[in-house]
């Protein structure tokens, strides 16, 4: 347990970390790194919730785990996500945002037009990171983190 206390409180710093960068910092500097690095970072909150949740169902044998992250999520998406209140519309957001920060992980090119954030891919394909949106993550980063302090009173 206190593994998860841990976690737990690496993820509130992480999300008050990025709650800062996008509410205070952003707006003064307007440079796109803060919304990329705060992206990334609520990425790693969120994973490290499901890491929680997972564990927590794994030691009280309602779930199996495997080496696979991907199978993980799955099982996560499948068994978990109902137990702790977390929505479809949450699971379609978590999804995006990881495929985002893996798109940023991998891009040929960021540049900023009009206020957005274009991320191009080695196929010059392209995504848009808005303030808007990486704000709407952050809402649903701090609802998964919500959801997952209550993983003990179950």
């Amino acid at each position: 347990m206190e593994k998860f206390a841990e976690r737990l409180t690496e993820s509130e710093r992480i999300i008050k970390t990025a709650d800062h960068m996008i509410y205070m910092a952003f707006p003064m500097i307007k440079d796109k790194r803060i919304l990329l690095k705060s992206i990334s970072e609520m990425k790693r909150a969120i994973a490290n919730c499901i890491t929680i949740i997972l564990q927590y169902e794994y030691i009280h044998k309602r779930i199996s785990l495997y080496r696979d992250p991907k199978a993980n999520f799955k099982v996560f998406v499948e068994k978990c996500a109902a137990r702790y209140g977390i929505t479809p519309e949450e699971i379609k957001t978590i999804i995006e945002l990881f495929d985002l920060v893996e798109k940023h992980k991998k891009s040929a090119m960021e540049f900023i037009k009009d206020d957005k954030i274009i991320i191009l891919s080695d196929r010059m394909k392209s995504e848009t990171l808005t303030l808007e949106r990486t704000k709407n993550f952050l809402e649903i980063s701090k609802s998964i983190l919500r959801k997952t302090n209550n993983v003990n009173q179950l």
